[in-house]
């Protein structure tokens, strides 16, 4: 089992955050995190790697009891990109310099690399179609493209999960899509990491993604294989307004009647 949260819940100021969330990922599986805002979906990930403790329960992640690991080692075992991210990388820093500093889970590059971890940051690159970045500063680039160098990013140390927080954030169509078919793209590797993907957009719902929980008012409203989930009478239910549902490709969208 590569994700193991047993009845967890969080207060924060008197005020219920989390309430009994449950949650087991297993090998081979991607999973999908859905939720509005203010559903509880960053206060899980949170918990998910080690940065905010859990009021009550357990949270077991790649065979670890949190309280029995040393979590800012482990880390390294967990990548993670997300849109406000975006806004915490020097400018100055060129690509490689960017992916490179994954490797030590930090904001910036302060350790010394090795000829290795230039190759890899470069062939990184190069797999995501952003070779034309090498030797660019990070200022340079178009949001699309930071989003893209994150993901190579969180990639350098072979992280055994890796967490996309809402990713597709203030992208354009184009840019959106091209961020999508990388996350499929990574998803069909032999040695692909656990994805997790965190967002509030059915539509970037890829085939990848085997499996959705959907987390509304800090409690698992549904959860399961996503053919099972998302489907009218669920979705409809959980955004409290009637939708359809429509499907092409493998892919979701919805249409709300207001």
């Amino acid at each position: 089992m590569v994700i193991d949260l047993q009845n967890i819940s969080w207060v924060r100021q008197g005020k219920q955050i989390l309430t009994d969330v449950s949650w087991q990922v297993n090998r081979g599986e991607n999973w999908c995190l859905v939720g509005l805002n203010g559903s509880g979906k960053t206060t899980l990930l949170n918990i998910l790697t080690g940065y905010i403790w859990p009021s009550t329960g357990s949270v077991t992640v790649l065979g670890q009891r949190y309280g029995t690991v040393k979590l800012p080692e482990f880390r390294k075992r967990i990548g993670l990109v997300s849109s406000s991210l975006q806004q915490r990388f020097y400018g100055h820093e060129t690509a490689e310099e960017v992916v490179m500093s994954g490797k030590f889970a930090t904001i910036g590059l302060y350790d010394g690399v090795e000829a290795d971890d230039e190759q890899r940051a470069r062939e990184l690159l190069v797999l995501f179609g952003c070779e034309k970045l090498t030797g660019r500063q990070y200022h340079t680039f178009s949001q699309g493209e930071q989003q893209k160098v994150l993901i190579a990013r969180a990639l350098m140390a072979s992280p055994d999960i890796l967490i996309l927080d809402e990713p597709c954030t203030g992208l354009d169509l184009l840019a959106r899509e091209q961020v999508l078919a990388m996350i499929s793209d990574i998803a069909s590797k032999p040695d692909a990491p656990t994805l997790i993907y965190v967002t509030h957009h059915i539509e970037e719902i890829v085939p990848c993604f085997t499996h959705t929980l959907l987390l509304k008012e800090g409690t698992i409203f549904e959860t399961g294989a996503t053919e099972q989930v998302l489907h009218a009478e669920a979705l409809s239910r959980f955004f409290g307004v009637p939708v359809e549902v429509h499907e092409r490709e493998n892919r979701k969208w919805i249409v709300a009647n207001l």
